[in-house]
């Protein structure tokens, strides 16, 4: 008996021929966004192979228009959402070692890839030590992810001056950052 035969396949990545889950499980990632109140500016949400990022981007879209900026943020080892977007497709990545396991993906999700594609405003990497730091930092306030987790934070973090103005990001922003993956 092979592996289909014994047990659906359920992830959130997509393929040709592979798209009716993922794009379900990507649905239900929207639920995380359904009780926010006010419009944020900007919402910085971490990616592997892009599926919580194209549901976030979707759902941003959808509830709140053009004006809130999306960033997608990627282990600076395994940028495969970047370099498609560099590109113009879907690209298949090489990159290096990454302690961020849940990102660590070197092609992105066709669904999300076409999701994203159109709505995200920019695509940055943060190292495996920023997402550590970030990952302190917001336990210094309460807040428990692991660096997987807080990889949004650390790419909020991680913006230079050139950067935050080019995405209109200032004092008066309202950020939205996706956390993730309590840690233990």
């Amino acid at each position: 008996m092979s592996w289909p035969d014994r047990a659906p396949l359920v992830a959130d990545s997509s393929w040709e021929g592979y798209t009716d889950v993922p794009l379900d499980i990507m649905r239900g990632y929207t639920t995380l966004f359904a009780e926010i109140g006010t419009a944020p500016t900007h919402v910085f949400v971490q990616a592997g192979v892009g599926g919580l990022a194209g549901a976030a981007a979707s759902y941003v879209r959808d509830r709140w228009g053009e004006e809130t900026r999306i960033v997608v943020v990627e282990p600076e080892a395994a940028p495969c959402l970047m370099v498609s977007a560099m590109e113009g497709r879907p690209s298949r990545v090489g990159g290096g070692r990454t302690t961020l396991g849940r990102l660590d993906c070197r092609e992105p999700s066709l669904l999300a890839w076409r999701l994203l594609a159109r709505l995200a405003d920019a695509f940055v990497t943060i190292t495996d030590e920023q997402a550590e730091d970030a990952a302190r930092s917001l336990a210094g306030q309460g807040v428990r992810l692991s660096p997987c987790g807080a990889a949004g934070a650390a790419g909020l973090l991680s913006m230079d001056a050139d950067t935050r103005a080019a995405l209109a990001l200032d004092a008066r922003s309202r950020v939205l950052l996706v956390g993730t993956e309590r840690s233990h």
